[in-house]
């Protein structure tokens, strides 16, 4: 049975801990990675389809000032989702929300100069559907990463510390 929106995160959560991973305090990122393939692969309710852009995922690495420069790894899955105050008249407006799990490392991991990679690196939004087109985007983006040495550096460290949460994209 897939879930409302508005508790993906909660769903999200859920898959970390059968990983053995607290939300909050993720230590693990290739664990982390599992929980968000899976999480990914899970059919969420009240959300446009993956064909019209309205379900994709990325994972970006680098610094932001929003999260104060921190060396950080994110796993976002992001979401159309039509006003639901205007579904009787058919033209709801869409918002774009996204569900996000960032980690956190202490410094840059050797290897990972994340200063010199132009403030990140993403591995772009990929909209295929889930099943096999979504399985295949996820090998895809694995081995973008695997390509990327700082990316890789940052991978193969322990994050010191994340944050999940389901917010407003747009």
């Amino acid at each position: 049975m897939a879930t409302h929106w508005t508790n993906s995160s909660e769903t999200f959560a859920l898959l970390l801990r059968r990983q053995g991973l607290d939300p909050d305090a993720v230590d693990d990122v290739t664990r982390a990675w599992s929980a968000f393939q899976e999480f990914v692969q899970t059919d969420i309710d009240g959300i446009e389809p993956a064909e019209d852009d309205g379900d994709g995922f990325s994972v970006q690495c680098g610094r932001w000032a929003w999260h104060d420069n921190r060396p950080a790894l994110a796993f976002t899955r992001q979401f159309a989702v039509r006003d639901e105050s205007d579904r009787d008249d058919g033209f709801g407006q869409t918002q774009l929300w996204s569900v996000e799990l960032v980690l956190f490392f202490s410094d840059a991991p050797a290897g990972a100069d994340l200063d010199a990679t132009a403030w990140s690196t993403g591995m772009g939004f990929d909209f295929d559907p889930i099943g096999p087109q979504r399985a295949a985007a996820l090998i895809r983006t694995a081995a973008v990463i695997a390509t990327l040495p700082h990316v890789s550096a940052v991978w193969a460290a322990i994050p010191v510390g994340s944050s999940l949460r389901l917010e407003r994209a747009d």
